[in-house]
């Protein structure tokens, strides 16, 4: 394994997922689009947080840092979000229209950034092994946002995604099939991270 592989994988991708969401975020502003819409996509939301994480693991590892439980949880939590970022956008918003959204970013936060953290995960897996009750934690996050897109969609009348429209789908019932749906997605994508966690490989911040 190599260390100084891992970090430009880390701060190169960490940064250019933020210049993608920069350059659509300004945007946004510039035609006076709402802010909150923006950061109320999953998608947005993930790949910023996958960012940040990233970033963080590059400091770390360039200054001989080794990561700690909570560190490896935020990374197992990204790799979970961006893997369901990845298949949900294949299966049902391939084909939808994205507005403003430019053709780059699209690829950098639908298609790029999902491989790139699955992949720099399996390249450095934490030692630190993640179980059951860590991966009820990572799923924490993905039902408090689906309850804050269904009252806020209420309330606003926008979604950030079509199947959670009620109105789109026909009704809060298939809503809800949808939801369950997604939930599997989840529920596999962190089978899988867990499962391959925790393995008894020399970390790279030793190396």
């Amino acid at each position: 394994m190599n260390r100084s592989l891992i970090i430009a994988i880390r701060l190169v991708f960490g940064v250019l997922a933020l210049v993608a969401m920069g350059t659509q975020l300004n945007i946004q502003i510039s035609s006076q689009q709402s802010v909150v819409n923006f950061f109320s996509y999953f998608t947005n939301l993930s790949n910023l947080f996958a960012a940040l994480v990233l970033l963080y693991g590059a400091l770390q590892l360039a200054t001989n840092r080794l990561p700690s439980p909570l560190f490896d949880l935020l990374r197992g939590a990204a790799a979970i979000n961006m893997v369901v970022v990845g298949v949900i956008f294949s299966l049902l918003l391939r084909d939808y229209d994205l507005g403003a959204l430019l053709p780059w970013i699209n690829t950098v936060l639908h298609y790029i950034m999902p491989i790139v953290v699955v992949f720099e995960w399996v390249l450095a897996p934490p030692q630190n092994k993640l179980g059951a009750n860590q991966l009820v934690l990572c799923q924490l996050f993905p039902v408090a946002y689906l309850a804050y897109s269904l009252v806020r969609g209420a309330m606003v009348n926008w979604y950030p995604y079509p199947f959670l429209n009620p109105a789109t789908v026909g009704g809060y019932d298939k809503v809800a099939l949808y939801a369950l749906g997604i939930l599997v997605v989840f529920l596999v994508a962190g089978w899988a991270v867990t499962a391959t966690s925790g393995r008894r490989t020399a970390s790279p911040n030793t190396m």
